[in-house]
């Protein structure tokens, strides 16, 4: 079945500043960051890969008509997670969505997984996405307001053989946005999470097999993985005011079910 063409911009996200990390290539980040420049808000991308982000960068300007800034970071390294928000803060005076796009997959089964495999997924995947939940929330708990939209995944919830690590990784950062939305719910923040299935990009093709894209495809419903700006779709309603009443919600981007 063939993808719909991209809905247009209704200033959902007017005036709003957003930040999105892992942002730079093809993926969910870079989507995202189109879809809410669409929707209004003021951008700002981030991403480990600096000549990639500023590619990046230029992709969204010409596409959406106005150019995000960029700040490189790696979510492994605190202070550069830190110094990302205060960035942001820096150039747009608040803060008012954070987008934890930030992830590490690979695949290996437990027979062989190192620890060194392990903790990498998890650094990267739960623990970068704990890091820069945490000093978003700094900012935004001064403000008395704010979102985060945690980027998760339905492996967190399923088992796929070679994907514990990242399984693991996953169900973490949903436990980590229930809790958190629990924390901050007094202070007006909201904290939710998209839990895709599986979305075509580029850079997924490099680190997975056409076979096994090809099956995880034939289980949707609709025949189909789904395209970046989809996922990013959902994540800007998570981000909306239109999503006001939700917080600590895992809401799936997937046409497969059990």
């Amino acid at each position: 079945m063939t993808a719909p063409v991209p809905p247009e911009g209704r200033d959902l996200l007017r005036d709003k500043v957003v930040l999105v990390t892992a942002a730079a290539g093809t993926g969910i980040g870079s989507a995202t960051a189109l879809r809410c420049l669409q929707e209004g808000a003021e951008v700002v991308i981030s991403d480990r890969h600096e000549r990639r982000l500023a590619e990046t960068a230029a992709s969204l300007a010409e596409a959406a008509g106005r150019k995000p800034l960029t700040v490189p970071c790696d979510v492994t390294d605190e202070e550069q997670v830190r110094r990302m928000v205060a960035a942001t803060v820096e150039a747009h005076g608040r803060l008012d969505v954070m987008v934890n796009n930030a992830g590490l997959g690979g695949t290996a089964s437990v027979l062989e997984m190192t620890d060194e495999q392990w903790s990498q997924v998890l650094d990267v995947t739960l623990t970068g996405t704990f890091r820069c939940t945490r000093a978003a929330l700094a900012v935004m708990a001064e403000q008395r307001c704010g979102v985060i939209v945690n980027n998760a995944s339905v492996v967190g919830w399923r088992a796929q053989q070679g994907q514990a690590h990242y399984a693991a990784a996953k169900a973490g950062v949903m436990a980590l946005t229930r809790c958190s939305a629990m924390d901050v719910a007094h202070l007006g923040i909201r904290v939710n999470a998209v839990s895709p299935s599986i979305a075509a990009h580029a850079f997924l093709a490099k680190v997975t097999t056409e076979e096994l894209l090809d099956e995880l495809a034939g289980r949707e419903a609709f025949g189909r993985a789904a395209e970046p700006w989809e996922v990013a779709t959902v994540i800007a309603f998570l981000a909306s005011d239109y999503s006001s009443y939700l917080t600590g919600e895992i809401v799936s981007v997937s046409s497969q079910h059990p």
